[in-house]
């Protein structure tokens, strides 16, 4: 960018993100509730939460874990869901909305983790896809952020392979699980490139 670029304009009006559910072909994104928790514990292993901000082991970790996004959403700076496989009709994971920015039209997909048998599946894909696409076409942000740990590897290379803009590295940026100093990556959409991403990733979902 530059002095000479030309000043962009985007309506004011605040940003609303109100429960919705996102139908997709292998996935159904459903406002998450605390009735999934038993079902989205029971997918737990080790090392899904690896390079995640908390470690959810136990059934009372994903109560508190669900009972803390819901009191977000409550404040309207999140806006959370459960992952359905549409096959099984089973929940393999989460994701959401967060870091809503209602004066400034802006939001993050993060807060995404997925049952080990869905990696590498066209599952995590679809989901952001869908979240994009509500996020753009209906919700009218004006940017999308993505984050993850600079030592996550398979996160960094997931974002950059559906078309995340790289946006640099934030160092020392957080304290996760606990005592760890977290270096982070950001990656990110915006308007304007919305409709080349969206033929990017509808082409990788159907292996044109």
């Amino acid at each position: 960018m530059s002095a000479n670029d030309p000043i962009l304009h985007r309506e004011p009006t605040p940003l609303v993100v109100p429960p919705v559910t996102l139908e997709g072909q292998s996935v159904r994104l459903e406002p998450l509730a605390m009735s999934h928790a038993p079902a989205l514990a029971a997918v737990i292993e080790p090392g899904i939460f690896e390079h995640f901000n908390v470690v959810l082991s136990t059934l009372g970790d994903m109560e508190t874990y669900i009972a803390d996004t819901l009191a977000a959403a409550e404040r309207g700076v999140e806006r959370p869901f459960v992952i359905i496989e549409k096959e099984t009709g089973s929940p393999v994971g989460s994701t959401r909305y967060l870091d809503i920015q209602r004066k400034h039209r802006t939001l993050e997909i993060g807060g995404t983790w997925l049952a080990k048998r869905v990696w590498r599946s066209r599952v995590n894909t679809e989901c952001k896809y869908l979240l994009l696409r509500h996020a753009f076409e209906e919700l009218k942000v004006m940017r999308v952020q993505l984050k993850t740990d600079r030592r996550n590897a398979r996160s960094r290379a997931a974002i950059e392979r559906i078309g995340g803009s790289f946006e640099g590295i934030l160092r020392h940026h957080m304290l996760v699980r606990g005592d760890v100093v977290r270096d982070t990556a950001f990656y990110g959409f915006i308007d304007t490139e919305w409709p080349e991403k969206k033929t990017r990733l509808e082409a990788m979902l159907t292996g044109r």
